[in-house]
This record gives structure tokens, sequence and C-alpha cells, in this order.
């Protein structure tokens, strides 16, 4: 169980049976009275938000959540299929509770999967993934008007900007969090 001055940005708790990450928060201390925790939270299920006070002797709940290392299998009518690496199990997850992580999905990568009651919430990417270009535009020497950069699509569709020495076929390193490239891989 959690009080009010437990209650911090990124905290997960429970409350009325679903769980709830805290986005903002601020403490409030008036000339009288006790003091006050004002809190932005965010469903961690259907990604609702509100703002709401709790006193300093409210207490919560701990949400009951928990990752697990699952494999990508694939897509179908807009769900994507994961495996539990030690039972086999697959879930599903819909295309808003896995977000962004879309553009970095390869065949088989390994995620954490973040259950809440053995429901999946959504995902967590490896900070870095090898990917391999599948379409790069011939650089231009001397073309300085586009910049340093060029932009090329990788095999799972996602749009970056590269230094123009890139080209076509190569296999290059993301930065999952930022979708910003970081290096050329060699092998």
């Amino acid at each position: 169980m959690y009080t009010a001055s437990d209650l911090r940005k990124g905290l997960r708790i429970k409350i009325e049976n679903d769980p709830y990450i805290i986005t903002e928060f601020n403490f409030v201390k008036p000339g009288k009275g006790q003091a006050l925790y004002r809190c932005k939270l965010r469903n961690m299920i259907n990604g609702n938000q509100f703002e709401r006070t709790f006193r300093s002797v409210d207490v919560f709940e701990q949400a009951d959540l928990q990752e697990k290392k699952m494999q990508y299998l694939y897509k179908e009518e807009g769900k994507y299929c994961f495996m539990d690496n030690q039972s086999y199990e697959q879930v599903f997850l819909t295309e808003d509770q896995v977000g962004e992580a879309k553009n970095f999905l390869l065949d088989n990568i390994e995620v954490e999967v973040l259950l809440f009651e053995d429901k999946p919430l959504g995902i967590s990417l490896p900070n870095f993934i090898d990917v391999t270009v599948t379409k790069a535009d011939p650089w231009a020497k001397g073309d300085s008007v586009s910049g340093n950069t060029k932009p090329v699509t990788v095999e799972t569709g996602y749009q970056l900007q590269v230094p123009p020495f890139i080209e076509e076929g190569e296999r290059i390193r993301i930065d999952t969090r930022s979708g910003v490239y970081l290096t050329r891989v060699k092998g």
C-alpha cells in the first residue's frame, strides 16, 4: 500500500480496479489545513487522463503490473501477436497498445510486454535495434540544399534521416526511444 506521501511522477497505482500512472505531480501546502497532493493520472488500459487531488491521509493500492519477455511473431488484422518464451502462450495487442513501437518491430525481436492481471497493456523495446535500409535515394555530391542528411526507409517501413553515405542494403543502428540514426553496423 502507498500513502499520499509516496506519490511521485511515474508511480503506478490502482484506483477502482484500474491501473494508473502518475504523469504530473505537485505538492501543495496551503497556509491553513493539511497538505494536498495534485496529480495528473493516465489510465494504462484506455489512455484516459484526468487530474485528481489527494489528501495526506489517502492510501493507494499498488498496481499489479508485471513485465514478461516475449517474442514478436506477426501482425494480423491490426493486431500484433507476441509469444511468451517460457510457456509458448500467445497474446495479441492492438495498434494503440503497441503505439510508436510498431515502427521498430522486427520478426522474432524480444520485447518486454507489460501485463496488468495477465492482460497485456503495452510493450517496451530494446533501446537499440539493427535494421537493413530498403530504400535510399542517391545523394548528389555538392547538394548542400538538402543539408548533410537524406531520407531512407528501413525494413520495418520506418523512415528517418541518415548521413548521405548510407546506401540501400546497408545495416544501421537506430535508437528506438527517439527514432534517430546512431551508426552503421558492420557485417
